[in-house]
């Protein structure tokens, strides 16, 4: 298995207290895991969050550090916990009460991709789920969990901005204000950040254009709820941005305008990126 477990670009100069992270954009598809799996090279990407780190490589620009997956998100996924090992999948694993997440099949070494199309024809070792969890489940978080504790220190306060996208079909059914949302904002209801930095991050969405919902249908995963203590000045929102808004869902290729909308994304990490910096700062810049 290859050592890299992820990729950080780290700003010149760090001047925000904000990171932003991409744990689903990977896409380094190992040989040994593609001769495995039984879906076809295409197939195999539904699950991935194509061209998530394209869309928010600009965060360096800005003072904040940007860390992304390097392995896809059909081999593991960084958005679950450690131990949530599927009984249907792992050999050895005994049944544990209802877990809906490993129940459909994406736990985190996920047995399906979207649509619930199997991802393997039988049962992996134990040995092998470890493997996967300690070459780039523990990296990953090893290396957040360091990016929050810096931007503690040097800032008293840390913003992880955990960076998603969702099928347009998600958002079927659900509408603000009689428009249907582009972006959904976790914050597991208040529980992972506090109110003013939700509404900071909103708004900054709202003035580009964009029609804004909260935990709805999406309202946080593993990485906001380990990592979301607003109390202990630690705050995690997590974005999910409809995919056909960039990409052809189906053919997982960029829009023609995929430029334009990165530009828009672009001024809204610039905002996100100021909240919390120090004020004098802002004003020296």
């Amino acid at each position: 298995m290859p050592n890299t477990a992820y990729f950080l670009s780290e700003p010149a100069r760090r001047l925000s207290p904000v990171v932003f992270a991409s744990p689903h954009s990977g896409c380094d598809y190992p040989e040994w895991f593609v001769r495995r799996t039984l879906l076809n090279a295409h197939t195999i990407r539904s699950s991935e969050d194509a061209f998530v780190d394209r869309l928010f490589e600009a965060a360096p620009r800005f003072g904040a550090p940007f860390l992304k997956a390097a392995a896809p998100r059909a081999l593991i996924d960084l958005n679950r916990a450690a131990e949530e090992l599927d009984p249907a999948l792992i050999d050895g694993i005994r049944k544990r009460p209802h877990n809906p997440r490993i129940a459909s099949g994406l736990g985190v070494i996920p047995r399906v991709v979207a649509q619930g199309r199997q991802i393997y024809s039988g049962k992996l070792a134990l040995d092998e789920a470890n493997r996967r969890i300690d070459t780039y489940w523990r990296p990953y978080h090893e290396k957040l969990q360091a990016l929050l504790a810096e931007s503690r220190q040097a800032f008293g306060r840390a913003i992880l901005i955990d960076c998603h996208s969702m099928p347009h079909e998600a958002l079927d059914g659900v509408a603000r204000a009689g428009r249907r949302p582009d972006v959904v904002l976790g914050d597991r209801f208040g529980a992972s950040a506090a109110s003013e930095i939700v509404e900071a991050v909103e708004a900054a969405f709202v003035r580009e254009g964009f029609a804004v919902s909260r935990n709805t249908p999406f309202a946080g995963a593993y990485v906001t709820q380990h990592y979301g203590r607003p109390a202990k000045n630690q705050h995690v929102i997590q974005v999910e941005i409809d995919r056909s808004l960039y990409m052809d869902e189906a053919r997982i290729e960029p829009r023609a305008d995929f430029a334009e909308f990165q530009q828009r994304l672009t001024r809204v990490i610039a905002e996100v990126a100021a909240i919390g910096r120090p004020q004098e700062r802002l004003a020296a810049e």
